[in-house]
């Protein structure tokens, strides 16, 4: 049974179609500069099963290997090997020996670097020894004009395909970097920002605003009773209150604002170019909108939201002094009642 797993099969599939398009390609090369040299049946029957068949079994071996990486590999030093036989049997003769030994360099460098290439070249040695060896020796100074067009397929599609391969991979590499980075500032309950990146955010806010001399608002978003919510309904209740609210937020929030979920049943959002009054008012909203919500999925179930707003001010000496103004309001929000929106401004409180 083949063993390759979900990273694997990648890596056997693209190797498996470049060394089959590399070795037909590099056959014709291997033919033009045997040809005239008469070399022995099996000669010919070797570089046909080495061209054609050699693929297909690699591949395959591939598959029911249990380290890919570590088979492909072995295949590639194999490949060298050849390679290295092949120039022996054209005895020398320049520009097919450089065009395969460059081309099997090419595929080592690609998966294995320098150290590899390295290997890949005593491989290619010890097929040169054994081919002089077993081959009639010989050495072509001189490459025909029609070797020369042999030459020319594997020289200009072959360095082409790989090089698409290579920019594949790093297009997919690309991407899964920004897919990790997303998933490092994201929280995966809410799928809003988590509370490091959501601090990284303020941060940027806050130099904004004293830099350009324009306004925010920070809110600190808070379920209220959810413990009670938990031991009542459940855990997992719990969680779908949690996405709800993140749900309200992602659905009443402008693109410019930033909504993060900042611990436990806690949320917040940074309001860009917002005054305070329109604040209030989007927040009271939003609040009004989670009550519904959570009552029509269960009647049965209170959930309510206490708010704390707090908008810049330029007395605040970091984002943390802002930040506390909106903790303070959300204190006064919670102690006052629940399900409200209690606004700072600066050194007082007003509830709304």
């Amino acid at each position: 049974m083949p063993s390759v797993g979900g990273k694997g099969l990648p890596l056997a599939i693209r190797l498996y179609r470049t060394r089959a398009l590399g070795l037909a390609l590099g056959v014709v090369c291997v033919v033009f500069a045997i040809y005239p040299l008469e070399p022995p049946p099996w000669v010919w029957a070797w570089m046909l099963i080495n061209a054609f068949v050699w693929p297909h079994v690699s591949f395959q071996l591939t598959l029911r290997a249990s380290q890919t990486l570590r088979s492909e590999r072995r295949h590639l030093l194999f490949d060298s090997f050849c390679g290295g036989f092949w120039v022996a049997a054209m005895q020398f003769n320049p520009l097919p020996s450089v065009t395969v030994l460059s081309m099997m360099s090419m595929n080592n460098v690609s998966i294995g670097g320098p150290r590899f290439v390295l290997a890949g070249w005593l491989a290619q040695a010890l097929g040169v020894a054994i081919g002089w060896w077993w081959v009639a020796p010989g050495f072509i100074a001189m490459t025909s004009q029609a070797q020369l067009y042999a030459c020319l397929p594997i020289l200009m599609l072959y360095p082409l395909v790989l090089g698409w391969i290579c920019y594949r991979q790093a297009q997919n590499l690309s991407r899964h970097k920004r897919e990790l980075l997303a998933l490092s500032r994201t929280d995966s309950l809410s799928g809003l920002l988590n509370h490091g990146a959501w601090k990284d955010q303020l941060e940027i806010e806050f130099q904004r605003c004293r830099d350009e001399q324009r306004g925010a608002v920070i809110a600190l978003i808070d379920i209220d009773h959810f413990k009670l919510i938990n031991d009542t309904y459940g855990h997992v209740t719990g969680d779908i209150v949690l996405r709800q609210l993140s749900k309200v937020l992602r659905q009443n929030l402008r693109s410019t604002d930033q909504a993060g979920r900042y611990g436990g049943d806690e949320f917040c959002v940074i309001l860009s170019d917002m005054p305070l009054n329109r604040a209030t008012q989007a927040m009271d909203a939003l609040r009004d909108r989670f009550n519904a919500l959570t009552y029509d999925q269960n009647p049965t179930l209170r959930a309510s939201l206490s708010i704390g707003l707090a908008p810049y001010q330029p007395g605040h000496a970091d984002s943390i002094s802002w930040l506390n103004d909106a903790d303070l309001a959300l204190y006064q929000a919670k102690s006052g009642g629940r399900n409200r929106v209690s606004a700072a401004q600066g050194t007082w409180l007003r509830s709304v």
